[in-house]
């Protein structure tokens, strides 16, 4: 997905409807210094308001993502690049989260057992101890909901017995027995419990 070529695009189409980049961002109701990002290629916008732009612009998704107006017979072949591509894209941001998923839950351990260490170790008044040990509790516990919310979000689970991915709620993926990866939850699917593995793709 060519950010700068979709950038030009958006810029374009903003100029044919006669509109500066502060009234569009009246329209979506957004700051004009998101529209500027847009236009430099520096971002996408949100897929919360990408139908409203489209509808401002008069333009398809479709041709948003591709940063050009499309013929019909490109259309159908421009459309299935750009699903792949937006596959691509979130695969790659799974992959990110997942990584930062681990970093996050060795710092949330690193922070609970040194604060509770420093409180039972060191000479000091008991209410700083359980301050001390207070505040490395609340840190650790927020990255471990702020991990079990990656997990969640974060690509896909498969059920070990029909084979159908699925994408748990908060309260499932947090309630789960797991090991790793993997969770012993029920598949939407079948009905059947089973320990689902972590994937990235729907595709086998």
């Amino acid at each position: 997905m060519n950010m700068i070529k979709i950038g030009k695009f958006i810029a374009e189409r903003r100029k044919t409807k006669n509109l500066t980049q502060l009234e569009l961002a009246e329209k979506l109701h957004i700051t004009d210094r998101a529209i500027s990002k847009w236009e430099c290629g520096r971002s996408l916008p949100d897929s919360s308001i990408m139908l409203e732009l489209c509808k401002i612009l008069e333009i398809s998704v479709n041709e948003l993502l591709s940063g050009e107006v499309l013929e019909m017979k490109e259309y159908n072949k421009q459309a299935e690049l750009n699903l792949l591509e937006m596959k691509k894209q979130k695969e790659k941001a799974d992959k990110r989260l997942l990584r930062m998923e681990i970093y996050l839950a060795t710092l949330g351990i690193i922070i609970l057992l040194s604060s509770w260490m420093v409180a039972i170790m060191i000479e000091m008044p008991l209410w700083a101890k359980i301050v001390i040990g207070a505040v490395g509790f609340v840190i650790g516990m927020a990255s471990f909901a702020i991990c079990f919310k990656i997990e969640q979000v974060a690509g896909y689970y498969e059920c070990a017995k029909c084979h159908h991915k699925f994408e748990p709620t908060y309260k499932q993926s947090l309630l789960s027995m797991h090991m790793g990866r993997t969770k012993f939850m029920k598949c939407p699917e079948c009905k059947q419990k089973s320990w689902c593995k972590k994937v990235l793709s729907k595709e086998n």
